[in-house]
């Protein structure tokens, strides 16, 4: 199971998702299979200390200057909780989970078996600690990965100023302050008179400076004006010139988004309010010539809380992904992961393709401790203290999907536990199709890094449960439909049916109530049917021709469960029990009695067919069929599936 983020209750998602897994859970139980389900939470790093510090804001009260040890057991308080509550709330969706075998993201055994990892890829130099232009979101204080950040395409004005004899272009005047350097291609024929290392005076946002000439094949010569100021510690682009070069990297923005004092005037002010006046001082100083407001570029969010992305220079661990991402892409060249739909197949190859090395960093409370030492340059990794003096632990935590991406190790207990040994690789992981960027990769990258084999064969990947209208659920929207209100009025059958029928994989799904209501019906439709069924006597035979149509039916949707289309299969038995058995042949049973064997062919193996995705009635009825039938009582869910055999004989 994909463990649900334990900071809140369950949404629409997360009732989609153990739908269809609970769905697979039982059809591949019912045909015999060795089938396991690992419930569990996840802890969620970064999104669960912002969901936190919501919580702190509410109270008049922030992290920051909280004593870190109560804060991570006041964030820990409110994550157990919440755990509680979830699971609860999983289970009354009907999931046939093993919860025996129940894990959470920071149970002791997850939190060594991620610091070994750690240690091992660091001593095979697979992660190495490294000074680059990070993702820093200046609201939380601390760093993302690329796949937390989110871009969008904007309209923002592009200012062109006069820097002595050039001219420069930015969306971000806020930022050139430190610029003492301009930058040019060696062969750009409009600058062939200035070599490396001129030096020029000119006049600036705070006066006079003397800038210098540098000359890199980074430059592009067909964007503006072909010569640019550098910004060393805000952009990666400009570090990497600046390091190639030997030149001062200072920082311009402190990492609360506002001035330094290099700023000047402007010092402690926040770069939006910051910007207007800069580019009103260097208009009145002359030095503005143009403005285009019609500039499209790229804007970096926190992908939690849409505050614009600023580029700090920082020390942070990083993993080396193209070692890792060839291990995966070998994989699917040798056919060892297959995804539903097959189209996911090409982007997961193209992410792995262009892969970056994966900041692991976080400068948050709540997550795993990476194991890491300093002294004096020094850096070890180490769980326990090294031996001496001067050893300085680091602070930080790790992504945490350094955690989950080793979720199908950690759950069968690599590398010596009975569950792995029997179940590693797993058949099938059903998630997310937003998650092919994040989840998944991990997932693959560290099961073939640690046990040379992929963690699983499948990969089904879900759309998104939208509003009735199509639109995203979100808060700030109030357009979130909470799944426990809607099985509380219509019932957890008809909710999942709802999700299943129509909703092929990696679709997004728009959720109505009209039609939760209309399986609600469906759900009465059945209990009549068996109430109809179960007051006849059983005999008369069976009747060919019915019981073959029936068997055929049957095998239909054998064959679609078995190859992941559920949509398909729930459709089919829905319109079988309504239509044809419900409609038809037990109207016509009612006006010319003797076929209760035939109905109760019919009933016991539609049951057995319907169960997967509707648990609950079913199994209720299956307990009223054996006492009408003097049978056993047992459980549905471990019945076996009903395979169908062609009736022989004559018609009844």
């Amino acid at each position: 199971m994909p463990p649900p983020n334990a900071n809140g209750s369950l949404h629409s998602g997360h009732a989609l998702f153990i739908t269809l897994e609970d769905i697979i859970i039982r059809f591949k139980r019912m045909r015999g299979y060795k089938a396991l389900w690992i419930p569990g939470a996840d802890h969620a790093g970064f999104e669960t200390q912002v969901v936190f510090e919501e919580k702190l804001k509410k109270e008049d009260c922030s992290r920051f200057g909280m004593n870190p040890k109560d804060l991570y057991q006041e964030i820990l308080a409110f994550t157990l909780k919440n755990k509680k509550n979830m699971e609860s709330q999983v289970r009354s969706l009907g999931a046939s989970c093993d919860w025996s075998r129940e894990k959470f993201t920071l149970d002791s055994d997850v939190v060594l078996k991620t610091q070994e990892t750690f240690i091992k890829m660091f001593n095979e130099k697979l992660i190495y600690r490294g000074e680059r232009a990070i993702n820093w979101c200046p609201k939380h204080e601390t760093s993302l990965s690329e796949v937390e950040t989110e871009s969008t395409e904007e309209t923002s004005p592009f200012y062109y100023f006069k820097y002595g004899p050039f001219e420069i272009g930015t969306v971000r005047p806020e930022t050139k302050f430190g610029d003492k350097y301009i930058v040019m291609h060696p062969d750009d024929p409009r600058y062939r008179e200035y070599k490396h290392g001129d030096k020029l005076k000119l006049e600036w946002i705070n006066g006079p400076i003397t800038a210098t000439i540098i000359k890199d094949e980074a430059v592009d010569m067909e964007f503006g004006t072909g010569a640019m100021t550098i910004t060393p510690w805000h952009s990666q682009v400009d570090l990497e010139i600046a390091k190639r070069h030997n030149l001062d990297i200072e920082q311009i923005i402190d990492w609360r988004g506002k001035l330094l004092p290099i700023a000047g005037e402007f010092s402690g002010m926040n770069i939006k309010i910051a910007r207007p006046k800069i580019v009103e001082k260097l208009e009145s100083k002359g030095l503005l010539t143009r403005i285009d407001q019609e500039y499209k570029n790229v804007i970096k969010k926190c992908y939690k809380c849409g505050t614009i992305i600023e580029p700090q220079v920082k020390d942070q661990w990083f993993v080396k992904m193209a070692p890792l991402a060839k291990l995966a892409i070998d994989a699917i060249n040798r056919k060892e992961i297959r995804f539903i739909p097959n189209n996911y197949e090409k982007i997961f190859r193209y992410w792995m393709e262009n892969t970056i090395d994966w900041n692991i960093s976080r400068q948050i409370i709540w997550g795993i401790p990476i194991p890491a030492w300093f002294r004096d340059g020094e850096i070890t990794a180490s769980i326990e203290k090294p031996a001496g003096e001067g050893w300085v632990k680091d602070s930080d935590t790790f992504d945490t999907w350094f955690s989950s991406g080793q979720w199908p190790l950690i759950v069968t207990g690599y590398p010596d536990g009975a569950d792995y040994k029997t179940y590693y690789p797993t058949d099938v992981m059903e998630t997310g199709h937003d998650l092919i960027f994040k989840w998944v990769p991990r997932m693959v990258i560290f099961g073939l890094y640690l046990s040379k084999k992929v963690p699983f064969r499948t990969v089904y990947l879900h759309g998104l449960v939208n509003d009735a209208q199509g639109k995203k659920m979100s808060k700030s929207k109030g357009n979130v439909v909470d799944p426990l209100v809607l099985t509380r009025k219509y019932g957890t059958d008809a909710l999942r049916m709802t999700l299943v029928v129509g909703n092929t994989p990696g679709t997004d799904l728009a959720l109505r109530e009209d039609k939760i209501k209309g399986y609600k019906n469906f759900a009465n439709k059945i209990w009549n049917i068996a109430r109809f069924v179960l007051s006849q006597d059983k005999s008369g035979g069976l009747n060919k021709e019915l019981t073959n149509e029936f068997n055929a039916l049957a095998k239909d949707m054998t064959e679609d469960m078995e190859n992941y289309r559920f949509y398909l299969a729930a459709e089919k038995i829905y319109a079988y029990l309504w239509r044809r058995f419900a409609d038809e042949i037990i109207e016509e049973a009612k006006k010319q009695p003797g076929h209760g064997e035939t109905l109760y062919y019919i009933l016991e193996n539609s049951l057995k067919l319907l169960h997967p995705f509707m648990p609950f009635i079913t199994e209720e009825i299956w307990s009223s069929f054996a006492k009408a039938t003097d049978g056993q009582a047992s459980l549905l869910m471990i019945e076996p599936w009903f395979t169908p055999s062609k009736v022989e004989g004559p018609s009844i």
